[in-house]
């Protein structure tokens, strides 16, 4: 059994960033990252419609694991958070105090004891 690898998002950012930073091209522009975030996501979309949705793959269609595209997504929006300098950590902060505020009451809080 191996042991579960764990990073933060500053690692991440770090990891990402050395790996781009090896080559000349650098990293993309923000538009260029924005469609190719939009091409992995799309990706991600068709395995999900193909395991939970009513589109069943073609026999000629190679198998791919949720994770990995999950994995691809999560690689190219750190290239652009990267690209524009911004620190996902505190992008995350800022949406989940967000969110907390706004959707305090919007959901039907479980019951004590409730998984």
């Amino acid at each position: 059994m191996t042991d579960k690898l764990e990073y933060t998002t500053m690692e991440i950012q770090q990891r990402v960033d050395r790996y781009i930073s090896q080559f000349k091209e650098g990293y993309f522009s923000p538009l260029s990252m924005l469609a190719r975030l939009t091409e992995e996501v799309g990706e991600m979309a068709r395995e999900v419609n193909h395991h939970y949705g009513e589109k069943p793959k073609k026999n000629t269609e190679q198998e791919k694991a949720l994770e990995e595209e999950l994995g691809d997504v999560l690689f190219v929006l750190t290239c652009f958070a990267n690209s524009v300098d911004i620190d996902l950590s505190d992008a995350f902060e800022r949406s989940m105090g967000k969110i907390e505020t706004r959707d305090k009451n919007r959901w039907t809080p479980k019951e004590e004891g409730e998984g």
